[in-house]
């Protein structure tokens, strides 16, 4: 096998951005066996539960300390009218699932299980509203029956239904993807409409909301724009227009061909280095939207939110197409390694990331059947490898030598990713080797700070096609790694297509 070595330095005392918790964010859509096989069985089934969601879910997501669940969509929030999602659930009409699969959903999850789902998981709700076929009415009446006290009609119909307090709601999406399944708008029309949205989405009895506009599609920065002449935080001295406090954009990666054309685990090395180009590539859109942002709001006062990304790939053979379910091998995971360390680097601008989706569907952190069986796959072990980085300092990372980059059709892909951060006594590192065939020796120069003990695992197969099923659940599962210590200087050996974290205890 061959080998290369990297450098780099660490300067463990100069504090950057904080890398927000909300980074790690989730996303719980209508979509397939999301929600319904996912995390709701009904208060019925024989799979342990409370309520009606699924405990083991529960209890895998809570060790991933997940900050913020978004829901219900997605192109699906854009159909979802939230009275039909309240009250007695007999009561309650079925609505048919058009954007995915045409399938007739019973609307048995709604409002009140999401909020009760959030409170078990310890998550904040984000919650989307439909601007594609609701009313401004509709939703300012959802934020007001979620989080108003008092007296109001929707007070009294959320009392009603059995909730006498009110929540609190933070995080509220005006629309999705309105440049396609969300109504095929142009930029300056929704530009306009999230502003009307917004202004009668109220804040009420202490409940500050984080309205979120619906923004571009990849490195569509003309939409960014649009959205940023609403705000006009051009040379603002004080507080921006009031209008909307975070823009989004969303970002999938694939392996070149384009979204859902591959199967997730039968790949080759082109297709491998491909699927890392396009992920990389997500620090160019980031920078991109975010020199836009900059000229209108130099002060970053308004947040970017990537609230969809994630690989998409060919749907499983047997199953329904339009359910988007895919496996996850340790290539998935490389690429959530390797997107985690982008936001990390961009954490000044970009406040949240809501990774599709959270089970069955997409890049899932959780594989589960009707049986009661559940799988956590690689790019779990990912989340909670990198749980320490949550509301973390960034600290910066200088990469003075590394491994000789990979040509990928016109493009340079480097195969070291590295991020770092610091809290309180204690930083952690994340090392990534995309290559498929080198191991990697680095030396981490850790400045500024005495390292007094240092503790690494590693997440890494025999191929990067590796994957875990329900008779085999820790094919890919994070190890020991052993680490060499002494005078600031560490040394690890990264095998190929390996993902690892290094904790270290600071004096």
């Amino acid at each position: 096998m061959a080998a290369s070595s990297a450098h780099v330095v660490v300067d463990l005392d100069v504090t950057g951005p904080t890398i927000s918790k909300h980074l790690y964010g989730h996303f719980a859509e209508h979509l397939g066996r999301c929600i319904y096989g996912g995390f709701w069985v009904g208060e019925d089934s024989p799979i342990p539960n409370e309520g009606g969601l699924r405990l083991d879910v529960v209890d895998a997501l809570r060790a991933l300390e997940i900050p913020n669940l978004r829901w219900p969509g997605g192109c699906f929030a854009d159909t979802y009218h939230w009275r039909d999602g309240v009250g007695p659930k007999q009561d309650r009409p079925a609505m048919v699932n058009s954007h995915w699969g045409g399938v007739e959903e019973n609307n048995h999850f709604g409002t009140h299980e999401f909020m009760a789902l959030c409170e078990l998981l310890g998550a904040e709700p984000y919650v989307n509203g439909n601007v594609g076929s609701g009313t401004v009415q509709e939703m300012s009446e959802w934020v007001e029956y979620l989080t108003r006290d008092g007296d109001s009609p929707a007070v009294r119909l959320r009392k009603a239904n059995g909730r006498d307090e009110p929540w609190k709601v933070r995080f509220w999406g005006i629309g999705n993807e309105a440049w396609g399944c969300g109504g095929h708008m142009r930029a300056d029309t929704y530009a306009d409409l999230a502003a009307r949205y917004a202004t009668f989405c109220h804040d009420h009895d202490g409940n500050q909301l984080h309205r979120i506009a619906a923004g571009a599609a990849d490195d569509d920065l003309a939409w960014t724009e649009a959205l940023m002449k609403t705000v006009n935080c051009l040379g603002c001295t004080s507080t921006p227009r009031d209008v909307f406090q975070a823009v989004s954009f969303h970002y999938y990666t694939h392996d070149g061909d384009g979204i859902a054309k591959n199967p997730a685990v039968e790949f080759t090395d082109e297709q491998h280095y491909r699927t890392m180009v396009k992920a990389a590539d997500i620090d160019r859109v980031i920078a991109a939207h975010s020199a836009v942002m900059d000229a209108y709001d130099p002060r970053r006062r308004v947040g970017l939110v990537c609230d969809e990304w994630g690989t998409w790939w060919r749907a499983e053979p047997g199953t329904n197409k339009a359910f988007l379910y895919q496996q996850n091998t340790l290539r998935d995971a490389l690429v959530a390694g390797l997107h985690f360390d982008i936001f990390h680097k961009h954490a000044a601008r970009l406040r949240m990331a809501n990774i599709a989706q959270t089970v069955n569907v997409l890049q899932a952190m959780i594989l589960t059947d009707d049986d009661g069986g559940l799988v956590l796959t690689p790019t779990y072990h990912v989340f909670e490898m990198n749980k320490g980085h949550q509301d973390a300092a960034s600290v910066p990372v200088h990469v003075i030598e590394k491994p000789a980059a990979v040509t990928v059709g016109d493009a340079e892909l480097d195969v070291l990713s590295v991020s770092a951060s610091t809290k309180g006594g204690t930083a952690l590192v994340s090392l990534s080797n995309l290559a498929l065939d080198t191991d990697t020796t680095v030396r981490l120069d850790l400045r500024g700070r005495e390292v007094t003990a240092a503790q690494a695992r590693i997440l890494t197969a025999d191929k990067p096609h590796a994957h875990n099923t329900g008779t085999a659940v820790d094919v890919v599962a994070p190890t020991g790694f052993p680490v060499t210590l002494g005078s600031g200087v560490l040394t690890a050996v990264l095998p190929p297509h390996s993902f690892a974290t290094v904790a270290l205890d600071l004096a």
